[in-house]
Parts: structure tokens; sequence; C-alpha cells
């Protein structure tokens, strides 16, 4: 079937794939390799079929969407995507989450290592000896999942002549303040699940505290130090901090690096005037329930007054060997 003769409705939405992907079903991407369509996928190309731009200087107004039945059933995807895309754009948690769970429950149970320190050395086994053994087991508790999202209350009339360029912009801010509040869930998974910490530190960190905290960390690679404030100002003032390369960095791309190579960020609602540290690759599961989710019959009936567009996501501990937790004086 041809991309412009594919009738679109709220059924597409309905299906536990999603949208496009169920589009996709109907109108694969493969069909069109070696055409002038060769890289669109199956939703972009009924953004082509309905002539409809939703970027740059001649982006059409929001109205465009609803100019027929089957181009007003595109809407909640662009809704989608563009929430999708504020939090790639504003995204923390690759910094902290070593893989996402995708599932298509409310429930969910992970799993962890429950071995020692002493058993992921490896050592060599001799003749006859047993082998040190990896544990792997469930979790006691369920991963407890959290919906974030925002409820929009606009009528079409306010919004209908609106750029939809200006419109995405706005759609990115709320996926941003989704990211935000995930990041945040992530954090607060490490502090309240993990008891792996070292003594407590009678001053402020130094670069010698971050070395230390570095090596007990091993086996594991310090990829992450997460602080508060107060923290993160003396982090950023070591001198060892402040070489050519760490400042060059900051100064091109914004993103601050410490001089161990690791990602610094920042979370003012840690405890104690504490740091803690952790290896993004092993650390922290996401679990996420779908993607970004629309109240999308709402949305294609041009019912936007009470319309709620949100995230369903949760965090558990995979190894919490693989984080390290230190409180500091002020």
């Amino acid at each position: 079937m041809a991309f412009d003769n594919i009738k679109l409705d709220k059924g597409l939405y309905s299906t536990t794939k999603g949208f496009t992907a169920s589009l996709e079903e109907i109108d694969p991407s493969e069909n069109y390799i070696g055409t002038e369509l060769e890289g669109l996928d199956a939703y972009q190309r009924q953004l082509k079929r309905f002539d409809i731009k939703v970027s740059g200087r001649d982006s059409d107004c929001v109205s465009k969407f609803f100019s027929s039945t089957d181009s007003a059933a595109l809407f909640p995807e662009y809704i989608s995507r563009a929430v999708a895309q504020g939090m790639e754009e504003n995204d923390v948690l690759s910094k902290v989450v070593a893989t996402t769970t995708i599932i298509d429950s409310l429930d969910y149970r992970s799993v962890q290592l429950a071995t020692d320190k002493a058993d992921k050395e490896l050592a060599a086994v001799g003749e006859g000896a047993l082998i040190p053994q990896t544990e792997i087991k469930t979790n006691d508790n369920l991963t407890k999942l959290h919906k974030r999202g925002r409820m929009l209350v606009a009528s079409y009339e306010a919004i209908k002549y609106q750029k939809l360029d200006l419109f995405t912009l706005i759609m990115k801010q709320l996926g941003a303040h989704i990211a935000t509040s995930q990041y945040v869930d992530a954090i607060e998974t490490i502090l309240y699940g993990s008891t792996n910490t070292m003594s407590a530190k009678k001053n402020p960190p130094t670069y010698s505290d971050l070395v230390e905290m570095w090596l007990e960390l091993s086996p594991y690679k310090m990829t992450t130090v997460v602080a508060a404030s107060d923290q993160y100002k003396a982090i950023m003032n070591m001198a060892e901090f402040k070489d050519s390369n760490a400042g060059l960095n900051f100064h091109a791309t914004g993103k601050l690096i410490t001089p161990l190579g690791a990602d610094l960020l920042k979370y003012d609602d840690m405890p104690d005037n504490s740091i803690f540290v952790l290896d993004k690759n092993a650390a922290v599961e996401k679990v996420q329930a779908g993607g970004v989710v629309t109240e999308y019959d709402k949305l294609i009936d041009r019912q936007l007054e009470r319309a709620s567009i949100t995230v369903t996501t949760g965090f558990s501990l995979l190894d919490e060997k693989a984080t390290l937790g230190c409180s500091f004086g002020a």
C-alpha cells in the first residue's frame, strides 16, 4: 500500500507497539530504499504526504495538522516526538544509567549481583578446587515506577495559529522537565538504596579524597561524581581541576569533567554534605513502561484543555558496589 493512500485513525495508537511501529507494519521503510523517501520513517512520510512542516522558518501552523481527519491522527505522535526530543537534548541520565528496560506492564522485579568484592577478583583456581560463584538474584521488592508529566491547559483556538516551530520548543521544554524529574528519581535510588560508603571526613573534599574514592571503587570505573552545590564548588576550585585539558573541555562544551576523567553532576538534596561516585556501566537500571504517552483521543479531537502527556519510569540498583558515598565537613 502506497504511503499516500493509508487510512490513519486512533486505532494505530491503541496497540502495544505504538503509533510509528504500527504504521511501519502497514508501510515498511525498507520499501523505499533507493528512492527519494529513503531515510524517512513511516510517520515522516505521512508528514510529507500532507505537506506538514514542523520545523524551520517556513514551519506550518498547528492548524495544518487538522486540515483533515487523517492528518489529525499525526498530531499526538508529533507531540510525543517533540517531548522525547526535549528529554534527549537535556539528557543527564546517560551519565548514571547502565541500561534501559522497556516493559509493557506496571510490575517489574529487577535482578542484581549478590557477590562481594573478593569474588570479583577471579583468583586462579587449583585443580579440583571449587570455582567461585557469582550469584544473580531477583530483588525482594518491585521496582517503584513514577509517572511524570504535564497536563496541557490550552484551547485549540488559542494555539491553532501558532507556528509548529515555536510549539515544538514548548513541548521540548516539557520534555526537559520530565528528564530532570527522572534524574532526581535515579539519584535518590542510589542515595537510599546503596549502603556502600566510606568513613566520614571532617574537612571539605580535596583532590586526595577523590583519588581515595577512585581507588576504593575499584575494580569499577569512577565515571560519574555527584555532589551538592558546596562540594561541587570545592571540586571546581581544586587546583588539579583547573588544568588546561579540563578547562578547554568546559569552555568548548560547557560540560565539566574531573581530573580523574569522571563527569561531575550536581544534586542539591544530597544529605550531610556528601558526595557519591559511581560506575555508570554497572550501577543503575532504568525501567520504562512504554514511551511518551499522550491522551491521543483528546488531541486528535482538538480537546486540548485537559490532555495529559506522561512518561512512566522507575530505577533499581544493579550492583550497589558500583556506587560509593562519603560525607564531608563544611
